[in-house]
């Protein structure tokens, strides 16, 4: 067995900061979002990606992939979602096994009021902190360490 490679002081210090950065930037947009619009960090996940969909439904399986979650937690979201009418599930026409999610009336409102607000969140907290030359080195170093990942749901219980 090979010896671990342990962070040294500087490494340690950039991934705790990376850490400590998200958890509190993800924290505020959440606690704003749900101040201002009522609905929650993983409302607006789903909702986003529905209501930028053709007729604003999607496999639920696709759904599941495109916000990287497993069936599970995918299930319980659209459940809770389902009982505050922000979306509906149905069958999938093409493949009995599968089903489809659909953005209801009230979803696209929600996403629509909710919208303009998050984006301002995301400039004031994020974009606005970064000159234009650092956002583009910031996503630069992203992407590079993005398509070195795994993929997102490749194991069996990925939303279906």
């Amino acid at each position: 067995m090979t010896e671990p490679r342990w962070l040294d002081e500087r490494e340690a210090r950039l991934w705790e900061s990376y850490r400590a950065t998200y958890r509190e930037l993800m924290r505020a947009l959440e606690a704003r979002m749900i101040a201002n619009s009522g609905l929650s960090g993983a409302d607006y996940a789903l909702l986003y990606p529905l209501s930028e969909a053709e007729d604003g439904v999607l496999r639920t399986r696709d759904l599941g992939r495109s916000v990287g979650w497993e069936r599970s937690r995918l299930s319980h979201q659209v459940s809770r979602m389902e009982k505050r009418g922000l979306v509906c599930r149905e069958e999938c026409t093409s493949d009995a096994r599968g089903s489809m999610v659909r953005l209801t009336e009230l979803g696209r409102k929600a996403i629509d009021a909710a919208g303009p607000d998050h984006v301002d969140a995301v400039r004031s907290y994020f974009f606005d902190r970064l000159t234009p030359a650092e956002q583009t080195q910031l996503t630069t170093l992203l992407d590079r360490i993005a398509a070195d990942l795994p993929t997102t749901c490749a194991t069996p219980d990925c939303a279906d």
